[in-house]
């Protein structure tokens, strides 16, 4: 029998329409039923999967919203679109964030309500916190739960050197921001919004800074504009009035984490995890390295041809990728 994560996960990914990781945990389903001995049930599963993708590969039923074209002329080095398909419950989330993340899409479901009686949705967010905590998976997931485009900021193309340039396409940004509506993504913020007494300031950076600040202050479009930073400390303080929340990350606790490695690793044979001893391990590590030991652990499963995952094989993928630099080690951390 199929267990309870796998149906789960069989259901989420039919839910969201996620063709590749549903055909992937049938084929799971398959397997287990061919090691148990049922290989009727196993062939029929595995041509059942066959027939879906043949069938598939001739009918591609339009789903969701129709893909958007990449911005052009100026803004093409500035921005980059797209439609993410991620959802918050891809995620795992602190109570306090999924509040506030859940107050913000019930604000904008109830957004022709809200401005009937002269209110409007929060729309403007800064997400603060550690590399790896989830800050882009949010802005990512803001843009599908709404069914909206993400644009992101490429600052690389936004910033030049010529004065007052870099104003100009920023004020480009926010045109654009009127024009089509969107989760507009300002990542990495910190490198624009700098506070401008630092002893570091360039001149050009703070005027762009207090163009930023003037076009946030003005904007009144329907888009939802998000900034992303590793270093809130760095931000200047006239910013944080100008923003409508504040959203503030973490590293995952014992808890957290086991609850994401049972989420990434649903469609595997789990049976005989011990997760308080993942949860433990894991504890203190960001999102995003936690996510990359439990696919190095998959990978390891799949190309060893062995049947189920254990605690080990996690174990030693997660202490694999203690030991990255990238990884702050427990005695370091603050």
């Amino acid at each position: 029998m199929a267990t309870a994560e796998q149906i789960k996960a069989l259901i989420k990914c039919y839910a969201e329409h996620d063709d590749t990781r549903f055909y992937r945990v049938a084929l799971q389903l398959a397997a287990e039923q061919a090691r148990k001995g049922h290989k009727n049930v196993a062939r029929e599963l595995r041509q059942l999967v066959d027939e879906a993708k043949a069938q598939n590969a001739v009918v591609q039923p339009t789903r969701g919203p129709v893909p958007i074209t990449q911005p052009r002329g100026e803004l093409e080095g500035v921005l980059t679109a797209s439609f993410p398909k991620a959802r918050f419950t891809d995620m795992v989330l602190t109570p306090e964030v999924e509040r506030s993340l859940k107050r913000l899409l019930k604000e904008h479901s109830n957004g022709e309500r809200l401005r009937h009686h002269g209110l409007s949705p929060r729309r403007k967010i800064l997400l603060a916190g550690p590399p790896g905590t989830g800050k882009t998976m949010t802005a990512r997931a803001l843009a599908g739960e709404l069914n909206l485009p993400l644009f992101t900021v490429r600052f690389d193309g936004l910033i030049t050197r010529y004065m007052g340039e870099t104003a100009a396409k920023l004020r480009l940004v926010f045109d654009a921001m009127q024009k089509q509506r969107g989760v507009y993504l300002f990542d990495e913020f910190d490198a624009i919004g700098a506070q401008r007494a630092a002893q570091n300031d360039v001149g050009e950076i703070r005027r762009v800074l207090n163009s930023f600040l003037q076009f946030l202050e003005d904007d009144a479009s329907t888009s939802l504009i998000v900034a992303a930073t590793n270093h809130v400390e760095m931000l200047d303080q006239a910013l944080f009035r100008r923003f409508d929340d504040t959203i503030c990350y973490e590293n995952p606790d014992a808890q957290l984490a086991a609850e994401m490695m049972k989420n990434f690793l649903a469609p595997f044979d789990l049976d005989e995890i011990d997760w308080d001893e993942l949860g433990n391990l894991a504890e203190g590590m960001n999102f995003a390295e936690i996510a990359r030991a439990c696919e190095d652990a998959a990978k390891d499963m799949v190309m060893d041809d062995r049947a189920q995952l254990s605690t080990s094989d996690i174990r030693m993928a997660l202490q694999e990728r203690q030991r990255k630099p990238t990884y702050s080690p427990r005695s370091n951390r603050t």
